[in-house]
């Protein structure tokens, strides 16, 4: 009842201000609020990256941009959390407006451009308040440089120890020339400086790649080989979509920026699926793009997903949406005979 009253006013104030006051409400707030059950339910356990994932369920990078909220989100039924997408310098991102909420779509289109804090303020924080739970870091460049890998390289160095895994963002439709790094050569130079960095720190923090889901067909299979090639620990399918827009209800369909929420779940399917083929169980794939149910979650770890993530969800059906996807999710694996997630991945390809 509560939740249904703070969407309700959520929905009539501007998009930006109402994504930050509900930062406050779940730091002062929900957050303190016990949940009706503290049941874990063991079906959904999986180890992956060689760390231990309670349930599959985690909030995509975007909502907790500048490290606010990650050691909260847990109390909502989130098994792990992603930071960012973090810059090595603060920026303001593009001008506002620039998110739009499609509700009759139960979608968003977003062209931010990374606004943050930047990587030493946010670095501060996390080392005065440590993650206790499964936290990732997402890093990417600054606008003016939108294809150097030195910052990446950056941002590496700031978090490689704070962070429980590194996303590499090529993916964001927002930053300029930002996905220009999907071909072969650069994603190549970028995960092999990335690695050597790694090496040179002494490191194990696994290393992910987001990939954008507006790649062509025949891009997709010199990707996973490069991937497969440099043993990349896993990959994100995917981020927002700037295509499909036309069949969309919302008056806002028009806006220029990435289109997240339901409109997406059937294109990352077909995304994750293509992927999943040719990578096998070799590379962990987190799946991302319209997981708003237990319905649309197992039809992501049957299209190969082991991990999934969302956004979009939490703003339409609250604050306890990764709660109820954990226990739908749970319920369909047991119905359809299964003892663990783990036997779910990719059934739909075999």
């Amino acid at each position: 009842m509560l939740s249904n009253i703070l969407k309700f006013f959520l929905y009539k104030i501007e998009p930006e201000k109402a994504h930050k006051l509900s930062l406050v409400l779940i730091n002062k707030y929900f957050a303190k609020m016990p949940l009706s059950s503290n049941h874990l339910d063991k079906n959904l356990y999986q180890k992956i990256f060689n760390l231990s994932f309670d349930n599959p369920v985690g909030l995509a990078a975007g909502f907790d941009k500048n490290a606010e909220i990650y050691n909260q989100v847990d109390k909502f039924g989130f098994g792990f959390t992603e930071i960012g997408t973090i810059t090595p310098k603060p920026q303001e991102g593009n001008l506002k407006p620039r998110v739009f909420r499609l509700i009759q779509d139960k979608a968003i289109i977003n062209r931010l451009g990374f606004p943050n804090e930047g990587m030493n303020e946010i670095t501060k924080k996390m080392k005065k308040n440590i993650p206790k739970g499964i936290c990732g870091v997402n890093i990417g460049p600054n606008k003016e440089n939108a294809t150097s890998i030195d910052d990446y390289l950056l941002c590496f160095d700031q978090f490689f120890e704070l962070a429980s895994y590194i996303v590499i963002n090529i993916s964001s439709p927002n930053t300029p020339k930002l996905r220009s790094l999907h071909n072969n050569e650069k994603i190549t130079e970028l995960i092999d400086a990335i690695k050597k960095r790694r090496a040179e720190k002494k490191s194990n923090v696994p290393i992910i790649l987001k990939v954008s889901p507006d790649i062509e067909e025949d891009k997709i299979e010199g990707i996973c080989n490069i991937l497969l090639e440099k043993s990349i620990d896993g990959v994100i399918l995917t981020n927002t979509t700037i295509r499909n827009k036309s069949s969309l209800s919302s008056e806002h369909r028009i806006q220029d920026g990435g289109l997240s929420g339901e409109p997406l779940n059937e294109i990352s399917n077909k995304i994750i699926q293509k992927f999943y083929l040719r990578l096998g169980s070799s590379i962990p794939i987190i799946g991302a793009g319209g997981v708003s149910s237990g319905a649309t979650a197992y039809e992501k770890i049957k299209s190969g997903a082991s991990l999934l993530q969302l956004y979009t969800a939490l703003i339409y059906e609250g604050p306890y949406v990764a709660k109820k996807i954990n226990k739908e999710l749970s319920n369909l694996i047991k119905l359809n005979g299964y003892n663990n997630i783990s036997e779910v991945i990719g059934i739909n390809c075999k």
